[in-house]
């Protein structure tokens, strides 16, 4: 495959992290203007924002969780040349779940949507590690 297509996905997941960032500050920043939040309360990394704000952050911070796994996947994957058209598809099927799972997170944030989300992100990049596994341990 070729190094663009691998590292689309890649990019995706990053700018919704970027985009995520930047929503979370700009809520953050509208707290302490609206005075909702002081400085005084967050100062020392209180959780104190906003509910709003909180969701944002949680939602922000949890992209450097699970994601971690996937980066370091194709960062392997990629110049082993086992980066293969499977790897790319399950990239892609592990991006969208988690864009659903960012969805519900910073909206409904029903939990059950957002746990299975969650959940079958966790399976296919599982499938992922052991399909890349497997190639580098037989040899394949």
């Amino acid at each position: 495959m070729s190094v663009p297509t691998v590292l689309l996905p890649v990019f995706v997941l990053i700018g919704l992290t970027f985009a995520l960032m930047l929503w979370m500050a700009g809520a953050r920043r509208n707290a302490l203007v609206s005075r909702e939040t002081t400085v005084k309360d967050i100062v020392l990394g209180q959780p104190n924002w906003p509910v709003r704000a909180t969701q944002i952050g949680n939602c922000f911070k949890n992209q450097f969780e699970l994601p971690v796994l996937f980066y370091i996947l194709i960062a392997l994957a990629l110049p082993l040349r086992h980066a293969d058209y499977l790897i790319v598809v399950l990239s892609w099927v592990f991006v969208v779940t988690r864009l659903v799972h960012a969805g519900v997170f910073v909206s409904s944030n029903d939990l059950n949507r957002r746990s299975l989300a969650w959940f079958a992100g966790v399976v296919v990049l599982l499938i992922m590690w052991v399909y890349f596994a497997l190639k580098i341990l037989l040899l394949i």
